[in-house]
């Protein structure tokens, strides 16, 4: 296909949504489209220079007139001056609220016919869909976007019992770059981190809300540690980190937790892991399920939202059900305890990260989205 000028807005900050919108981004500068990055700050995984990779900085001012600063306004216009001044094929926004009406107000401030293209992540579905201040504009984001994309199947069932609405919704599964998550040796690192020779390493990575249930991970750890030698990483920051800190206390625990705060080299960390627990009670897709996975890292997970289609219960790691941390301890000693199992399930989930949910194929899917999205305006 032609080569296209794409601009992607997202929340510039570490969270799921964010490091897909970047990693897309990379990836189709790599394939030869100009990427236009806009946003409030720049991107935390564009940690490369490219040199079709552009940044536009949204500046929030705040003024005596409004309450708040008003993000929304100024990102609008930020996005209606890159349109015009670069001549955008391809406005793709992460979040329908408020990026996807940002978006099409933009659009209507232009003199390009822009194509919208709208991936929802879940949280402004499952979240922020039940707010009434919201519900409509939110649907009016969907609807009026020429295409719109969620990252699970379990995501697109959702919307549309939300909103009410027939719009058509494609699942694309979210990614990782093979490069960068894939087994390998870090020679020192489990020693730097105190680990001992047959110490087993689980590992959790969040944001560390309150959806993400990171109590339930120390829990589930302590039914871990009372059988075996076992460490705990958690990996991420956030309101719930003092509660989860509490509760190691208070099981007797909190030397074999390790609270490593945000951390870029996450593969790094992967290499030395042998189990990750991902206990949410909401989910839309778990790409830290993903990036394990890629990793020859099997999951425990939570049969909520998208994770039961990333991780398969049985064979590239277990499915528990939601607030029920025991079980999902008991399956992570299951596990550990019988050597074939595990190294099946971690063949298992390098194998299915690499097939079902390659960086090539989810590309080329968003590639195909955007000709036909251009074709229809040609047509």
């Amino acid at each position: 296909m032609r080569k296209l000028k794409i601009g992607i807005t997202c929340y510039p900050s570490v969270g799921g949504s964010g490091v897909i919108a970047t990693e897309l981004g990379k990836l189709l500068a790599e394939r030869g489209h100009e990427i236009h990055f806009i946003s409030s700050s720049l991107p935390f995984r564009l940690n490369k220079v490219y040199s079709n990779i552009y940044y536009h900085e949204v500046e929030v001012n705040q003024y005596e007139v409004f309450k708040y600063p008003p993000y929304s306004l100024t990102l609008a216009s930020k996005m209606a001056e890159v349109i015009n001044e670069e001549d955008l094929d391809i406005l793709h926004v992460h979040y329908a609220v408020p990026h996807a009406v940002c978006a099409l107000l933009a659009k209507d401030m232009t003199e390009r016919d822009v194509k919208i293209i709208t991936t929802l992540h879940g949280t402004d579905i499952t979240v922020l869909g039940y707010d009434p201040s919201l519900k409509e504009i939110i649907k009016y984001g969907i609807n009026r976007s020429d295409v719109v994309t969620a990252v699970s199947y379990d995501l697109v069932r959702q919307t549309r019992e939300m909103f009410h609405t027939d719009r058509a919704i494609e699942t694309v599964y979210n990614f990782i770059d093979e490069r960068v998550y894939q087994e390998k040796e870090v020679p020192g690192l489990r020693e730097a981190y105190g680990i001992k020779e047959g110490e087993k390493v689980i590992i959790h990575v969040s944001n560390f809300r309150p959806v993400k249930r990171i109590t339930d991970v120390i829990e589930a750890f302590s039914v871990v540690a009372s059988q075996m030698e076992a460490r705990l990483l958690m990996v991420g920051d956030g309101p719930e980190k003092n509660k989860a800190a509490e509760v190691s206390r208070k099981l007797g625990i909190e030397d074999k937790v390790k609270f490593l705060g945000n951390q870029k080299h996450i593969a790094d960390l992967l290499s030395i892991s042998d189990v990750m627990f991902l206990l949410s009670e909401k989910e839309s897709f778990g790409l830290a399920a993903l990036e394990a996975m890629a990793c020859g890292v099997p999951v425990v997970g939570t049969a909520v939202g998208g994770i039961p289609e990333v991780v398969l219960d049985g064979e590239t790691g277990f499915i528990t059900p939601p607030e029920d941390p025991v079980t999902a301890g008991e399956k992570a000693v299951e596990l550990l305890g019988n050597e074939s199992l595990y190294k099946k399930l971690s063949v298992s989930s390098k194998e299915r990260a690499q097939q079902q949910f390659s960086s090539f194929s989810i590309v080329e899917q968003y590639e195909s989205i955007y000709k036909t999205a251009l074709e229809n305006e040609e047509n």
